[in-house]
Protein backbone atom coordinates (compact mmCIF):
# COMPACT_ATOMS: atom_id res chain seq x y z
CA UNK A 1 0.00 0.00 0.00
CA UNK A 2 1.10 3.56 -0.70
CA UNK A 3 -1.05 5.27 1.93
CA UNK A 4 0.88 8.09 3.55
CA UNK A 5 4.12 7.36 1.70
CA UNK A 6 6.00 10.26 0.14
CA UNK A 7 6.40 9.80 -3.60
CA UNK A 8 9.39 11.87 -4.74
CA UNK A 9 8.47 12.59 -8.36
CA UNK A 10 10.92 14.11 -10.83
CA UNK A 11 8.74 16.05 -13.26
CA UNK A 12 9.71 18.26 -16.18
CA UNK A 13 8.23 21.69 -15.51
CA UNK A 14 10.83 23.55 -17.53
CA UNK A 15 8.05 25.64 -19.03
CA UNK A 16 8.19 28.98 -20.83
CA UNK A 17 7.27 32.00 -18.71
CA UNK A 18 5.88 35.24 -20.07
CA UNK A 19 7.49 38.61 -19.33
CA UNK A 20 5.06 38.99 -16.45
CA UNK A 21 6.14 35.63 -15.02
CA UNK A 22 3.05 33.66 -16.02
CA UNK A 23 3.23 30.11 -17.38
CA UNK A 24 2.95 30.44 -21.15
CA UNK A 25 2.48 26.76 -22.04
CA UNK A 26 0.85 24.19 -19.74
CA UNK A 27 1.45 21.08 -21.88
CA UNK A 28 4.20 19.70 -19.63
CA UNK A 29 2.11 20.26 -16.52
CA UNK A 30 -0.85 18.50 -18.11
CA UNK A 31 1.37 15.61 -19.11
CA UNK A 32 2.33 14.93 -15.49
CA UNK A 33 -1.19 14.93 -14.07
CA UNK A 34 -2.08 11.25 -14.79
CA UNK A 35 0.89 10.07 -12.73
CA UNK A 36 0.15 12.51 -9.90
CA UNK A 37 -3.52 11.53 -9.76
CA UNK A 38 -2.54 7.85 -9.88
CA UNK A 39 -0.34 8.36 -6.81
CA UNK A 40 -2.87 10.45 -4.88
CA UNK A 41 -5.67 7.98 -5.62
CA UNK A 42 -3.55 5.26 -4.04
CA UNK A 43 -2.87 7.27 -0.93
CA UNK A 44 0.63 8.52 -1.73
CA UNK A 45 1.72 12.10 -1.15
CA UNK A 46 3.51 13.49 -4.27
CA UNK A 47 6.62 15.63 -3.67
CA UNK A 48 7.72 17.23 -6.94
CA UNK A 49 11.22 18.08 -8.14
CA UNK A 50 11.88 20.00 -11.34
CA UNK A 51 14.27 22.44 -12.92
CA UNK A 52 13.41 25.64 -14.78
CA UNK A 53 15.73 27.57 -17.06
CA UNK A 54 19.50 27.72 -16.67
CA UNK A 55 20.18 29.62 -13.41
CA UNK A 56 23.66 28.13 -13.15
CA UNK A 57 23.56 26.81 -9.60
CA UNK A 58 22.43 30.04 -7.99
CA UNK A 59 19.08 31.54 -7.02
CA UNK A 60 17.54 33.53 -9.87
CA UNK A 61 14.11 34.86 -8.83
CA UNK A 62 12.85 34.89 -12.41
CA UNK A 63 13.43 31.13 -12.61
CA UNK A 64 11.44 30.27 -9.52
CA UNK A 65 8.87 27.49 -9.82
CA UNK A 66 6.43 29.31 -7.53
CA UNK A 67 4.17 30.51 -10.41
CA UNK A 68 3.95 26.93 -11.64
CA UNK A 69 2.39 25.69 -8.40
CA UNK A 70 -0.68 27.90 -8.78
CA UNK A 71 -1.23 26.78 -12.38
CA UNK A 72 -0.80 23.12 -11.47
CA UNK A 73 -3.33 23.54 -8.64
CA UNK A 74 -5.86 24.94 -11.09
CA UNK A 75 -5.24 22.16 -13.60
CA UNK A 76 -5.45 19.37 -11.01
CA UNK A 77 -8.33 20.77 -8.99
CA UNK A 78 -6.55 19.90 -5.75
CA UNK A 79 -4.26 21.87 -3.39
CA UNK A 80 -0.67 22.25 -4.58
CA UNK A 81 1.72 23.73 -2.04
CA UNK A 82 5.04 25.39 -2.88
CA UNK A 83 8.11 25.39 -0.69
CA UNK A 84 10.95 27.85 -1.54
CA UNK A 85 13.83 25.43 -0.93
CA UNK A 86 14.83 21.93 -1.95
CA UNK A 87 17.64 20.22 -0.05
CA UNK A 88 17.27 21.77 3.40
CA UNK A 89 15.99 20.30 6.65
CA UNK A 90 13.03 22.66 6.37
CA UNK A 91 12.21 21.26 2.92
CA UNK A 92 12.29 17.74 4.32
CA UNK A 93 9.97 18.79 7.15
CA UNK A 94 7.55 20.30 4.61
CA UNK A 95 7.25 16.87 2.97
CA UNK A 96 6.49 15.19 6.27
CA UNK A 97 3.63 17.50 7.16
CA UNK A 98 2.00 17.47 3.70
CA UNK A 99 -1.66 16.51 4.17
CA UNK A 100 -3.11 13.51 2.36
CA UNK A 101 -4.62 14.48 -1.00
CA UNK A 102 -2.32 17.45 -1.55
CA UNK A 103 0.77 17.93 -3.72
CA UNK A 104 4.01 19.70 -2.84
CA UNK A 105 6.25 21.42 -5.42
CA UNK A 106 9.76 22.28 -4.24
CA UNK A 107 12.00 25.03 -5.63
CA UNK A 108 14.06 24.82 -8.82
CA UNK A 109 16.68 22.05 -8.54
CA UNK A 110 19.07 24.07 -10.72
CA UNK A 111 19.36 26.66 -7.97
CA UNK A 112 21.58 24.02 -6.33
CA UNK A 113 25.28 24.05 -7.34
CA UNK A 114 25.57 20.25 -7.48
CA UNK A 115 22.51 19.51 -9.58
CA UNK A 116 24.00 19.54 -13.08
CA UNK A 117 27.26 17.91 -11.94
CA UNK A 118 25.38 15.08 -10.18
CA UNK A 119 27.05 15.76 -6.85
CA UNK A 120 26.65 12.56 -4.76
CA UNK A 121 26.05 14.49 -1.57
CA UNK A 122 23.23 16.46 -3.16
CA UNK A 123 21.63 13.27 -4.47
CA UNK A 124 21.65 11.84 -0.96
CA UNK A 125 20.19 15.02 0.55
CA UNK A 126 17.41 15.11 -2.02
CA UNK A 127 16.67 11.44 -1.35
CA UNK A 128 15.52 12.43 2.15
CA UNK A 129 12.51 14.12 0.58
CA UNK A 130 10.68 10.90 -0.27
CA UNK A 131 10.04 7.27 0.60
CA UNK A 132 10.28 6.12 -3.01
CA UNK A 133 11.21 7.72 -6.34
CA UNK A 134 9.25 8.18 -9.55
CA UNK A 135 10.83 9.44 -12.77
CA UNK A 136 8.11 11.13 -14.79
CA UNK A 137 10.46 13.57 -16.53
CA UNK A 138 11.31 11.85 -19.79
CA UNK A 139 12.50 15.14 -21.29
CA UNK A 140 15.37 15.35 -18.79
CA UNK A 141 16.22 11.66 -18.58
CA UNK A 142 19.18 12.09 -20.91
CA UNK A 143 20.81 14.37 -18.30
CA UNK A 144 22.99 12.71 -15.64
CA UNK A 145 21.91 15.24 -13.01
CA UNK A 146 21.49 14.76 -9.27
CA UNK A 147 17.68 14.82 -9.31
CA UNK A 148 17.57 12.43 -12.28
CA UNK A 149 20.39 9.96 -11.58
CA UNK A 150 21.74 10.69 -8.10
CA UNK A 151 18.47 10.43 -6.18
CA UNK A 152 17.27 7.09 -7.60
CA UNK A 153 20.72 5.66 -6.95
CA UNK A 154 20.07 6.26 -3.23
CA UNK A 155 16.27 6.06 -2.93
CA UNK A 156 14.54 2.76 -3.66
CA UNK A 157 12.27 1.66 -5.10
CA UNK A 158 12.82 3.88 -8.13
CA UNK A 159 10.26 3.48 -10.89
CA UNK A 160 9.02 5.10 -14.09
CA UNK A 161 5.89 7.24 -14.09
CA UNK A 162 3.01 6.90 -16.53
CA UNK A 163 4.33 9.63 -18.83
CA UNK A 164 7.74 7.95 -19.09
CA UNK A 165 6.08 4.58 -19.71
CA UNK A 166 4.02 6.06 -22.55
CA UNK A 167 7.15 7.62 -24.07
CA UNK A 168 9.07 4.35 -23.91
CA UNK A 169 6.21 2.36 -25.42
CA UNK A 170 5.92 4.73 -28.37
CA UNK A 171 9.63 5.23 -29.01
CA UNK A 172 10.52 1.55 -28.58
CA UNK A 173 7.91 0.66 -31.18
CA UNK A 174 9.40 3.28 -33.47
CA UNK A 175 12.95 2.10 -32.86
CA UNK A 176 12.53 -1.67 -32.86
CA UNK A 177 9.45 -2.52 -34.88
CA UNK A 178 8.36 0.20 -37.33
CA UNK A 179 5.76 -0.91 -39.85
CA UNK A 180 6.80 -0.07 -43.39
CA UNK A 181 6.97 2.16 -45.27
CA UNK A 182 8.89 4.01 -42.57
CA UNK A 183 9.30 7.73 -43.31
CA UNK A 184 11.29 10.22 -41.23
CA UNK A 185 11.28 14.02 -41.47
CA UNK A 186 14.08 16.06 -39.93
CA UNK A 187 14.07 19.83 -39.58
CA UNK A 188 15.43 22.42 -37.22
CA UNK A 189 18.80 24.08 -37.39
CA UNK A 190 21.54 21.60 -36.53
CA UNK A 191 22.67 18.34 -38.06
CA UNK A 192 25.26 17.84 -35.32
CA UNK A 193 22.54 17.33 -32.68
CA UNK A 194 21.05 14.46 -34.69
CA UNK A 195 24.04 12.65 -36.22
CA UNK A 196 23.69 9.33 -34.30
CA UNK A 197 19.97 9.13 -35.01
CA UNK A 198 20.30 10.09 -38.68
CA UNK A 199 22.99 7.46 -39.12
CA UNK A 200 20.86 4.80 -37.45
CA UNK A 201 17.89 5.68 -39.65
CA UNK A 202 19.89 5.57 -42.90
CA UNK A 203 19.51 1.80 -43.03
CA UNK A 204 16.13 1.53 -41.29
CA UNK A 205 13.98 4.23 -42.90
CA UNK A 206 12.59 4.07 -46.41
CA UNK A 207 12.79 7.84 -46.88
CA UNK A 208 14.31 10.65 -44.82
CA UNK A 209 12.98 14.13 -45.62
CA UNK A 210 15.24 17.07 -44.83
CA UNK A 211 13.84 20.55 -44.20
CA UNK A 212 14.44 23.50 -41.93
CA UNK A 213 17.78 25.24 -41.67
CA UNK A 214 19.58 21.89 -41.70
CA UNK A 215 18.58 21.56 -45.36
CA UNK A 216 20.83 24.54 -46.09
CA UNK A 217 23.83 22.61 -44.80
CA UNK A 218 23.01 19.69 -47.10
CA UNK A 219 22.63 22.09 -50.04
CA UNK A 220 25.99 23.62 -49.18
CA UNK A 221 27.48 20.12 -49.17
CA UNK A 222 26.29 19.77 -52.76
CA UNK A 223 28.01 23.01 -53.65
CA UNK A 224 24.81 24.96 -54.12
CA UNK A 225 24.53 28.67 -53.24
CA UNK A 226 22.88 29.31 -49.88
CA UNK A 227 22.91 33.13 -49.79
CA UNK A 228 22.49 34.48 -46.27
CA UNK A 229 20.85 31.27 -45.04
CA UNK A 230 21.90 29.67 -41.79
CA UNK A 231 24.46 26.98 -42.57
CA UNK A 232 26.20 24.77 -40.01
CA UNK A 233 29.58 25.06 -41.66
CA UNK A 234 31.31 22.56 -39.37
CA UNK A 235 28.73 19.92 -40.37
CA UNK A 236 29.07 20.27 -44.17
CA UNK A 237 31.42 17.28 -44.25
CA UNK A 238 28.94 15.20 -42.26
CA UNK A 239 26.13 16.15 -44.61
CA UNK A 240 28.27 15.22 -47.61
CA UNK A 241 29.02 11.83 -46.07
CA UNK A 242 25.34 11.13 -45.34
CA UNK A 243 24.38 12.05 -48.91
CA UNK A 244 27.06 9.77 -50.32
CA UNK A 245 26.00 6.83 -48.15
CA UNK A 246 22.27 6.92 -48.86
CA UNK A 247 21.38 9.18 -51.80
CA UNK A 248 18.23 7.16 -52.51
CA UNK A 249 16.95 7.57 -48.94
CA UNK A 250 17.59 11.28 -48.28
CA UNK A 251 15.22 13.75 -49.89
CA UNK A 252 16.13 17.46 -50.00
CA UNK A 253 13.90 20.43 -50.85
CA UNK A 254 13.47 21.27 -54.52
CA UNK A 255 12.24 24.80 -53.81
CA UNK A 256 12.45 27.21 -50.88
CA UNK A 257 10.74 30.31 -49.52
CA UNK A 258 13.32 33.07 -49.15
CA UNK A 259 13.41 36.62 -47.83
CA UNK A 260 15.68 39.23 -46.35
CA UNK A 261 17.63 37.95 -43.35
CA UNK A 262 15.57 37.85 -40.11
CA UNK A 263 12.72 39.91 -41.52
CA UNK A 264 9.13 38.92 -42.19
CA UNK A 265 8.29 41.23 -45.04
CA UNK A 266 8.33 40.25 -48.69
CA UNK A 267 8.96 36.59 -49.53
CA UNK A 268 9.52 34.70 -52.75
CA UNK A 269 9.85 31.12 -53.91
CA UNK A 270 13.05 30.03 -55.65
CA UNK A 271 14.53 26.70 -56.77
CA UNK A 272 16.66 25.13 -54.05
CA UNK A 273 19.81 25.64 -56.14
CA UNK A 274 19.13 29.32 -56.83
CA UNK A 275 19.04 31.08 -53.45
CA UNK A 276 19.95 34.73 -54.14
CA UNK A 277 23.14 35.96 -52.53
CA UNK A 278 21.38 38.65 -50.45
CA UNK A 279 18.48 36.47 -49.23
CA UNK A 280 18.01 33.60 -46.80
CA UNK A 281 15.88 30.43 -46.96
CA UNK A 282 13.29 30.21 -44.18
CA UNK A 283 10.84 27.53 -45.32
CA UNK A 284 10.40 24.73 -47.81
CA UNK A 285 8.58 25.81 -50.96
CA UNK A 286 5.16 24.71 -52.32
CA UNK A 287 6.52 22.00 -54.63
CA UNK A 288 8.54 20.54 -51.76
CA UNK A 289 5.54 20.73 -49.42
CA UNK A 290 3.47 18.79 -51.92
CA UNK A 291 6.23 16.25 -52.50
CA UNK A 292 6.94 15.74 -48.79
CA UNK A 293 3.23 15.39 -47.99
CA UNK A 294 2.84 12.79 -50.74
CA UNK A 295 5.73 10.72 -49.37
CA UNK A 296 4.45 10.99 -45.79
CA UNK A 297 0.99 9.85 -46.95
CA UNK A 298 2.49 6.50 -47.98
CA UNK A 299 3.91 5.84 -44.51
CA UNK A 300 2.72 3.21 -42.10
CA UNK A 301 5.20 4.66 -39.59
CA UNK A 302 6.21 8.33 -39.52
CA UNK A 303 8.63 10.15 -37.23
CA UNK A 304 9.08 13.92 -37.31
CA UNK A 305 11.63 16.01 -35.43
CA UNK A 306 12.24 19.69 -36.12
CA UNK A 307 10.23 22.37 -37.95
CA UNK A 308 10.51 22.79 -41.70
CA UNK A 309 11.34 26.48 -41.34
CA UNK A 310 10.98 29.63 -39.28
CA UNK A 311 7.47 28.60 -38.31
CA UNK A 312 7.04 31.33 -35.69
CA UNK A 313 7.10 33.96 -38.43
CA UNK A 314 4.17 34.72 -40.72
CA UNK A 315 4.94 33.62 -44.27
CA UNK A 316 7.40 30.94 -43.21
CA UNK A 317 5.10 28.49 -41.43
CA UNK A 318 3.44 26.64 -44.29
CA UNK A 319 6.00 23.83 -44.56
CA UNK A 320 5.79 23.01 -40.87
CA UNK A 321 1.99 23.15 -40.90
CA UNK A 322 1.79 20.86 -43.94
CA UNK A 323 4.04 18.27 -42.29
CA UNK A 324 1.94 18.49 -39.11
CA UNK A 325 -1.21 17.92 -41.15
CA UNK A 326 0.40 15.00 -42.97
CA UNK A 327 1.35 13.42 -39.63
CA UNK A 328 -2.27 13.62 -38.51
CA UNK A 329 -3.40 11.98 -41.74
CA UNK A 330 -1.00 9.06 -41.18
CA UNK A 331 -2.44 8.45 -37.71
CA UNK A 332 -6.05 8.82 -38.79
CA UNK A 333 -5.45 6.40 -41.65
CA UNK A 334 -4.36 3.68 -39.24
CA UNK A 335 -0.62 4.35 -39.27
CA UNK A 336 1.68 5.28 -36.41
CA UNK A 337 2.96 8.88 -36.30
CA UNK A 338 5.30 10.25 -33.63
CA UNK A 339 6.33 13.87 -33.21
CA UNK A 340 9.73 14.04 -31.52
CA UNK A 341 9.40 16.87 -29.05
CA UNK A 342 10.90 20.35 -28.97
CA UNK A 343 9.81 22.89 -31.57
CA UNK A 344 7.97 20.31 -33.69
CA UNK A 345 5.83 19.37 -30.67
CA UNK A 346 5.13 23.04 -30.05
CA UNK A 347 4.23 23.53 -33.71
CA UNK A 348 1.77 20.66 -33.82
CA UNK A 349 0.12 21.87 -30.61
CA UNK A 350 -0.20 25.39 -31.99
CA UNK A 351 -1.75 23.93 -35.14
CA UNK A 352 -4.34 22.17 -32.96
CA UNK A 353 -3.29 18.77 -34.28
CA UNK A 354 -1.56 17.28 -31.23
CA UNK A 355 -4.59 15.13 -30.33
CA UNK A 356 -4.75 13.75 -33.86
CA UNK A 357 -1.34 12.07 -33.96
CA UNK A 358 -0.33 8.81 -32.32
CA UNK A 359 2.19 10.32 -29.92
CA UNK A 360 3.77 13.70 -29.20
CA UNK A 361 6.98 13.25 -27.25
CA UNK A 362 7.70 15.51 -24.28
CA UNK A 363 11.44 15.12 -24.82
CA UNK A 364 13.36 16.67 -27.70
CA UNK A 365 16.96 15.66 -26.99
CA UNK A 366 15.86 12.74 -24.83
CA UNK A 367 13.72 11.21 -27.56
CA UNK A 368 16.54 11.53 -30.09
CA UNK A 369 19.06 9.95 -27.74
CA UNK A 370 16.74 7.10 -26.82
CA UNK A 371 15.96 6.34 -30.45
CA UNK A 372 19.67 6.36 -31.30
CA UNK A 373 20.96 4.36 -28.33
CA UNK A 374 17.99 2.58 -26.73
CA UNK A 375 18.72 3.86 -23.22
CA UNK A 376 19.11 7.02 -21.15
CA UNK A 377 21.02 7.76 -17.93
CA UNK A 378 17.80 8.51 -16.05
CA UNK A 379 16.32 5.15 -17.05
CA UNK A 380 19.34 3.01 -16.28
CA UNK A 381 19.09 3.74 -12.54
CA UNK A 382 15.45 2.67 -12.27
CA UNK A 383 14.45 -0.72 -10.91
CA UNK A 384 13.81 -3.41 -13.50
CA UNK A 385 10.84 -4.80 -11.60
CA UNK A 386 8.40 -1.92 -11.36
CA UNK A 387 5.31 -3.85 -10.39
Amino acid sequence: MLTGRRALVRVDYNVPLSESGDVADVARLEGSIPTLNHLVDRGARPILLSHLGRPGGKVVPGDSLEPVAAVLEELMGRPVRFFPATDTDEAVESTRILPQGEVLLLENTRFLPGETTNDPGLGQRLARLGDFYVNDAFGTSHRAHASVVGVPSSLKPAVAGLLVEAELNALTRLRDDPARPFVVAFGGAKISDKIPLMESFLTRADRILIGGAMANTFLAALGRPTGKSLVESEAIGIASDLLARAPEVLMLPEDLVVGEPRTTGSTRVVPADEIPAALAAYDIGPATRERFSAVISTAETFFWNGPMGWFEAAGYDKGTLDVAQAAAVVSESGGFAVVGGGDSARAIREAGLDQRVSHVSTGGGASLEYLAHGTLPGLEVLDDDQS
